[in-house]
């Protein structure tokens, strides 16, 4: 009687037990994909003869698919941006045979300069919509006008010519081909400082993209500083206005004295 009572228990509560179990293609909680980058310094020193250079950001991925990092569904975009600053793009006329600026447009809070590396082609990574959601790529940076007023027929004209004299300044650079993964989880980037980079932090950002999704990304600061002779020119300039004029005139007059004993005719 009493082992019939412990089967019919068992019998029970097997329905329980079984519910608790896991079942072939019961979802499970996806474990996400993790991005870590350094860099090799945290300040960048420009003197007077810096002509260039090219920064390395290193990166590991973590949590990948196997899989799909070995059929390259992983693709990684790092960029670094300079500060944020008021740009005013103006557009010459001739006017009775003069040529002056007779239009401008004010586009709010660009970065001063912009760097960019990635694995392959951005535009074969995702979509168009995606990038510019994102602010990822140079033709994808906002670019928004200060207090636009009119139809909008001349944004575009403006907003070209604006990435047009940032490209040919060099201030604005991509290289399709500048992430390599050096292992399965481990990549190096290489970003160009252009000669006129400005001073200020700027932000190294790294972008993770698995099968075109945006998944994740990382960034980290950077700070330029000039040193040496400039420097303490420009925080003269800044800091001690007054005394800055002063000197600058006692120079000048000084520098015209002296030319004019050495060049004058006997």
């Amino acid at each position: 009687m009493r082992l019939l009572a412990s089967i019919l228990l068992f019998l029970c509560l097997l329905p329980a037990v079984a519910g608790a179990q896991w079942l072939p293609g019961q979802a499970t909680e996806a474990v996400r994909e993790g991005l870590e980058i350094g860099t090799s310094t945290s300040e960048i020193a420009i003197t007077s003869d810096f002509h260039g250079a090219d920064l390395t950001i290193f990166g590991a991925l973590s949590n990948t698919d196997q899989l799909l990092l070995a059929i390259g569904q992983y693709d990684v975009v790092v960029v670094l941006e300079g500060p944020r600053e008021d740009a005013t793009v103006r557009k010459k006329e001739r006017v009775f045979g003069i040529w002056v600026n007779r239009r401008s447009m004010t586009f709010e809070a660009v970065p001063h300069s912009y760097s960019m590396s990635s694995s392959r082609m951005i535009d074969d990574l995702t979509t168009p919509l995606e990038l510019t959601d994102q602010g990822i790529g140079i033709d994808h940076i906002p670019l928004t006008p200060v207090g636009f007023v009119g139809d909008g027929s001349n944004l575009g004209e403006f907003r070209q010519a604006f990435l047009r004299l940032q490209q040919g300044g060099a201030l604005y650079d991509r290289n399709p081909s500048g992430v390599r993964f050096v292992s399965s989880n481990l990549f190096k980037a290489s970003l160009r400082l252009p000669a006129n980079i400005p001073n200020g932090v700027h932000t190294v950002r790294a972008y993770l993209f698995k099968s075109g999704n945006l998944i994740t990304d990382k960034s980290l600061p950077l700070r330029v500083i000039k040193t040496g002779i400039e420097q303490t020119i420009t925080d003269a300039a800044h800091d001690q206005p007054i005394l800055y004029g002063f000197a600058a005139v006692a120079l000048a007059v000084v520098t015209g004295w002296g030319a004019s004993l050495i060049f004058r005719k006997e």
